[in-house]
């Protein structure tokens, strides 16, 4: 077997055991709580509970995450950071252990020589983004700022790596417990930040635009012409394509529409206009719909609002799926107007400039409000490929960005995750300097077929 069905099938080992695993700790911590949830709940598969009283552990597996001897437990001595409250700068020292990078040292008489709740904890809450940072020009915690890049990991899904190393380690002292299959996914994103070049204005502003053009000699006044009048159809607008290739790869795919008022940053239609209306209710309803708030708008809960109630009007359902314009969010405030505004599901977990992992997992988990210290409702799906990160920010050829994406893909892969990806209507435009990028698109969404089927065998 080649090395890349070996990294589709590795996770594979694990299915569905009954057996409760108790964790052993001093008080019921929510922090700990939380990430075990995901660890052994999410990503292992097993029913799992808190216990501060020893007289509760009884016959089940126990991991023991305490200062106190327990014989017979999974021993993992806790660093503090998930019985504090609020944050505090963290000092963090990469080791290896079975080829994986790991921190949160514990001490030489742990099971694994990590502590896995911590640092998991430490990735998947952006724990880091909560203290200060030296943003980029759009005011974005960057990728180089990262724990991840700085230390070489953030092409690689560490926590779901962690626990299936983690499963292994239980396995020698517990051989009889069991865990899950997880299963592979992907889906195919759009962000339409420019659904039409001409059309989805109005008459006045496509006139003086026409002038423009012709002053101009820009080239383009015979183009916003035909589309004006009917007779050709808007460059930009390619979606038949995108939905006609999602249909015949058999592809789950989702849509962000902007809906926001026109600024420097923001080149979307007029929202009233009928036929950006018309384009975005044709969606089919088999992929999700969902807003692609404006470039303010993170910051302002009541612009927030009504840009969902906007686009509630035009699809007449609710609006439950989010991904930010720029990809910008802030913690925790961003994600608290999400929730407060009725948005459950939200795209935004990736970096622009750098393909991978930005919260250390490869597959959807609830955000953590570390503030508040609480978990939310909101699902976070992160994604770990944009097209223009590839063919823009780090210009790379056709050829060395469909092997990134084959690279990335595998690492999901390997642990049954969810591949998730950004593509722009704009990247793949019907013309000459698109034609590669259509290609990439075919060869990713090609790709993803083949790794569900080998997931199926």
């Amino acid at each position: 077997m080649d090395q890349d069905n070996r990294s589709v099938l590795l996770h594979k080992f694990v299915i569905m055991g009954p057996d409760i695993v108790k964790i052993f700790t001093e008080g019921n911590p929510p922090r700990l709580g939380y990430i075990a949830g995901i660890i052994l709940g999410d990503i292992l598969g097993l029913k799992w509970q808190l216990v501060s009283d020893r007289r509760k552990l009884g016959k089940h597996y126990v991991i023991n995450y305490s200062g106190e001897n327990i014989p017979g437990a999974f021993r993992i001595r806790p660093d503090t950071l998930l019985f504090e409250t609020g944050i505090r700068s963290r000092e963090i020292n990469i080791s290896n252990w079975r080829n994986l990078p790991v921190f949160f040292q514990t001490k030489s008489d742990s099971d694994i020589p990590f502590d896995i709740f911590a640092a998991s904890f430490f990735l998947v809450s952006r724990y880091e983004e909560y203290q200060e940072f030296n943003p980029d020009e759009y005011g974005r915690f960057k990728a180089a700022g990262s724990v991840a890049f700085r230390n070489h990991f953030l092409t690689r899904p560490v926590i779901d790596l962690w626990a299936r190393e983690f499963a292994r380690s239980l396995l020698k002292k517990f051989q009889t417990l069991a865990f899950r299959r997880n299963q592979f996914r992907a889906l195919m994103t759009i962000d339409a930040d420019e659904p039409f070049a001409y059309l989805g204005r109005s008459l006045a502003e496509n006139i003086s635009a026409f002038f423009h053009d012709i002053s101009k000699k820009t080239g383009q006044a015979s183009d916003r012409y035909g589309c004006i009048t009917g007779k050709d159809k808007d460059p930009y607008d390619v979606f038949d394509y995108i939905i006609d290739e999602a249909g015949h790869f058999s592809c789950n795919a989702g849509f962000f529409f902007p809906v926001g008022d026109i600024s420097h940053f923001d080149r979307n239609p007029d929202w009233r206009h009928p036929l950006y209306r018309k384009l975005i209710s044709g969606i089919p309803p088999k992929y999700f719909t969902g807003i692609h708030p404006s470039y303010y708008s993170p910051d302002n809960e009541v612009l927030l609002t009504d840009e969902i109630a906007r686009l509630r009007s035009i699809i007449n359902r609710d609006v439950t799926e989010s991904r930010f314009h720029y990809l910008r969010i802030r913690f925790p405030g961003t994600y608290r107007n999400l929730i407060r505004a009725g948005i459950f599901s939200d795209y935004s977990m990736g970096y622009s400039e750098e393909t991978g992992f930005r919260a250390g997992i490869a597959r959807p988990f609830f955000f953590y409000d570390v503030i508040a210290d609480e978990q939310t409702p909101l699902k976070i799906t992160p994604f770990q490929i944009m097209d223009l990160t590839l063919l823009e920010t780090k210009g790379l050829n056709i050829d060395d960005a469909g092997a990134e994406i084959k690279t990335i893909l595998n690492e999901v892969a390997g642990v049954g995750g969810t591949f998730v990806t950004i593509w722009h209507n704009t990247s793949l435009l019907d013309n000459d300097k698109c034609r590669n990028r259509r290609e990439l698109f075919k060869i990713t969404l090609e790709c993803q077929r083949r790794a569900e089927e080998m997931n199926r065998i």
